[in-house]
């Protein structure tokens, strides 16, 4: 391997590394709100207003802490640090991360959810992610936030995937729209796995599964209900589905390990693609796109396997108006060794083209050629 394969690991927040909503674990308590009255009166807000339900509940988050709590960046971490986390997940990271060590992949780990950013940086496993991208608020000069920021919901979640997959991870780096060729991607998304919970995570695990990377489904196991990740599975969504268990020797682990196992493979095999391409761009460097024109006839008459083919082909051919010595060699060989162009070869069109081609060459091929179709019926 030339360069060690960079696996991405992405997550959801809530319900995926945390068993519950991250503003219900003490933030909607501390307004004074009931959990279920709060996301009631977000979601109706966002009905009535044709919002966005992540606009909704940052607004509601702002207006409600008025003369009830301080909202700032510095609150908003104290909150993120009680945030529970399923079991095992404080240890994971390094886990995975020295797992992945032992078998030649960097393994980077990636939040994409709708939740609040302030908040997850505040939890305790903040500085395991290479990035977090998350809905965010913008601060005033005395700390208090005072607009959205950033704003990511179920379906703009996918362009964080191709950020990461080309490397561009600041979002405003327009270079994310930049043309890549594929062997230039940091993180190809067959390199990329997706952990998530629900039907706002779908967007995402399709994204991946279609390209060749991981998507795996989490439930709560305490519930042990399945019904989101069978239908997931059931509609492609997903490849796989596991408690959201995190701890040493879960079911998750293992399955992460495989998956950085076969990293290894493909990356061995995708680099014997690319050497090919490479060696193949070499061999062709300079032929105008008249010689590769050439060249693509000469093959399709090569492995032409019937005798209409053949006809089309020649067709084609006749139209070229000069051929070097080597094409012209290449086209006398394919004469003799493909019967369906050495059994018609005194088919008029067939017998016009090939006389042309053997005008001006001495060898056994031209001869073997010419006597073919000199000879007598």
């Amino acid at each position: 391997m030339k360069k060690e394969p960079i696996l991405a690991i992405c997550y959801d927040f809530d319900k995926t590394l945390s068993p519950d909503d991250m503003q219900a674990q003490g933030y909607i308590q501390s307004i004074q709100y009931e959990v279920a009255d709060f996301w009631k009166e977000s979601n109706k807000l966002a009905s009535d207003n044709d919002m966005d339900q992540n606009l909704a509940y940052m607004y509601m988050m702002r207006d409600k802490s008025r003369g009830r709590v301080l909202f700032t960046k510095e609150t908003l971490h104290e909150d993120g640090s009680k945030v529970k986390l399923f079991p095992g997940v404080s240890t994971w990271f390094d886990r995975i991360n020295e797992y992945g060590k032992s078998k030649g992949v960097i393994v980077e780990h990636y939040i994409i959810s709708s939740g609040l950013k302030e908040m997850i940086e505040g939890t305790e496993v903040a500085k395991k992610f290479k990035k977090i991208y998350a809905s965010s608020f913008y601060y005033d000069d005395r700390g208090e936030a005072v607009w959205p920021a950033q704003v990511v919901n179920y379906t703009n979640k996918t362009q964080f995937l191709f950020r990461i997959e080309k490397g561009v991870l600041d979002i405003n780096d327009q270079g994310v729209n930049s043309y890549f060729e594929p062997d230039q991607y940091r993180v190809p998304f067959r390199n990329m796995v997706y952990i998530g919970d629900s039907d706002t995570d779908i967007p995402c695990m399709k994204l991946v599964n279609i390209n060749g990377g991981h998507s795996i489904g989490v439930y709560n196991s305490e519930t042990k209900d399945k019904s989101k990740v069978f239908r997931m599975l059931d509609e492609n969504r997903i490849k796989y589905y596991v408690p959201a268990d995190y701890t040493e020797g879960s079911k998750l682990e293992h399955l992460l390990h495989q998956i950085i196992d076969r990293t290894i493979a493909n990356e061995i095999l995708e680099e014997f693609h690319f050497d090919c391409i490479a060696e193949k761009m070499e061999e062709t460097k300079g032929q105008s796109e008249e010689e590769l024109k050439k060249e693509e006839l000469i093959d399709k008459l090569e492995d032409s396997t019937n005798f209409a083919n053949t006809h089309y082909v020649i067709a084609q051919l006749v139209k070229v108006e000069s051929w070097s010595e080597n094409q012209k060699n290449k086209l006398l060989r394919i004469a003799l060794e493909n019967n369906q162009v050495t059994y018609i070869l005194k088919d008029k069109d067939v017998k016009e083209f090939y006389s042309l081609v053997c005008n001006g060459i001495n060898s056994k091929e031209a001869d073997k050629i010419k006597e073919i179709l000199n000879a007598e019926e």
